[in-house]
């Protein structure tokens, strides 16, 4: 044991985060406030106009909140079961939000009881949105089934049963009135065109959809489901451009972007990822302490709303900029600046530079170069001149200088 020598490891500098434009803009939010909710968040949507409320589906409820208020301002609560995917007009006035017992409700933000209800679906209803329209509502059941509903006259106008397993998500074409896509549990994304009899599009995730979500343009659509999100091209047909697989659970909800030059990703795994739509890469991460269901961003970004499982609602608000001033101030010289050198130690071949000071004379000197003999006199002998010393080396230079001075004007005299 005596010649024993221990292993060497080796160890390695621990490298810090890389800093990127992403981390900086995606960090630049304060710390979250939480708001306790009823159940499992399962929806969160932003009103497109001012002020920018956000409405919160969970449980039997749905709340309405200020984007910084942390009590609801308003809630909706006229649902007998459990109330699914509230979502806003783009003209924030009315609100549409499906339940377990199969009815489609209409509300109106300013009042509290439904405008409107459809009846058709058999079971619960997990998707409903506006169309570009905004007179029609699309919805989508556990019945397989998909519907378009008339709001003026509160009838249904198609259904579409080309589904073969629950349908739980979808949403409508903001430039085409007649479009809207559904993604079902039967693992295929299918959109529909009001003007046919069926679908004019189908795609094959290959895992049960939990969440689709359409590019503004309408060229791009996004699948999750399982641990993937993939992107489609829907000009070309709907060939698969890109399959992400960031998450170690299964992604839930998908957000855009105010810019649309952002996607983000939310999943059971408690984390947001927020991808670049340029190259598909993950640029930043939100942890979290439950499993996500939904999330949202506010207008700008300037708010980014999460739900989870345990119920709890996770706010974030953009930190204000710091205001500068127009005209910057002189900032004075620090106080290093004045003790600069004062501890240095002279060096062998340093070279001595004496600056030039200005000699100054003393009172005295000044009385008695003006011939005032006796205030030079009367100065020196004054208590507060000095120390003894001082007094009466200064008394007898004054006398020397007397002598000097009388000796000089006597021979002045005499010539």
């Amino acid at each position: 044991m005596a010649g024993y020598k221990p292993v060497a490891i080796q160890t390695y500098p621990v490298l810090g985060e890389k800093i990127t434009q992403d981390t900086l803009y995606w960090s630049n939010y304060k710390t979250p406030v939480q708001i306790k909710e009823f159940g499992a968040v399962t929806k969160v949507d932003f009103s497109p106009q001012p002020p920018y409320n956000y409405a919160v589906t969970a449980s039997s409820r749905i709340h309405i909140y200020g984007r910084y208020s942390q009590e609801p301002i308003k809630t909706f609560s006229r649902f007998k079961d459990t109330a699914y995917c509230a979502t806003f007009r783009k003209d924030g006035r009315l609100l549409v939000a499906g339940s377990e017992d199969g009815g489609v409700q209409i509300f109106d933000t300013s009042g509290r009881a439904p405008l409107r209800r459809f009846d058709g679906h058999t079971k619960a209803v997990h998707m409903v949105d506006f169309t570009a329209d905004q007179y029609h509502v699309v919805s989508g059941a556990d019945d397989y089934t998909v519907k378009l509903w008339d709001i003026p006259n509160s009838k249904e106008v198609l259904t579409f049963r080309e589904h073969s397993d629950y349908v739980r998500c979808g949403c409508a074409s903001k430039l085409n009135p007649d479009l809207f896509v559904t993604g079902s549990y039967d693992h295929t994304v299918k959109m529909f065109d009001a003007r046919t009899d069926g679908s004019v599009l189908s795609v094959d995730h290959g895992q049960p959809v939990e969440s689709v979500l359409l590019f503004p343009s309408g060229g791009l659509l996004v699948s999750a489901g399982g641990r993937h999100v993939k992107v489609w091209d829907m000009l070309k047909g709907g060939q698969l451009l890109v399959s992400l697989k960031n998450h170690h659970k299964t992604v839930t909800c998908l957000c855009l972007s105010s810019s649309g030059q952002r996607l983000l990703s939310g999943s059971l795994d408690r984390k947001v990822k927020v991808y670049s739509t340029a190259s598909y890469k993950v640029v930043h991460s939100f942890d979290h302490a439950a499993s996500i269901l939904s999330v949202a961003l506010a207008h700008e970004d300037e708010t980014i709303v999460v739900g989870m499982t345990n119920g709890i609602l996770s706010v974030k608000h953009r930190k204000a900029e710091a205001k500068k001033d127009p005209l910057p101030r002189r900032r004075r010289p620090a106080y290093r600046t004045f003790i600069k050198g004062k501890n240095y130690m002279k060096q062998r071949d340093d070279i001595m530079i004496n600056r030039p000071s200005k000699k100054y004379l003393e009172l005295y000197d000044r009385d008695l170069k003006n011939f005032r003999i006796s205030k030079a006199l009367d100065r020196v002998l004054e208590p507060h001149h000095g120390g003894k010393a001082v007094t009466v080396f200064c008394k007898d230079r004054i006398f020397e200088r007397i002598a000097l001075l009388l000796a000089s004007h006597i021979t002045m005299t005499h010539h």
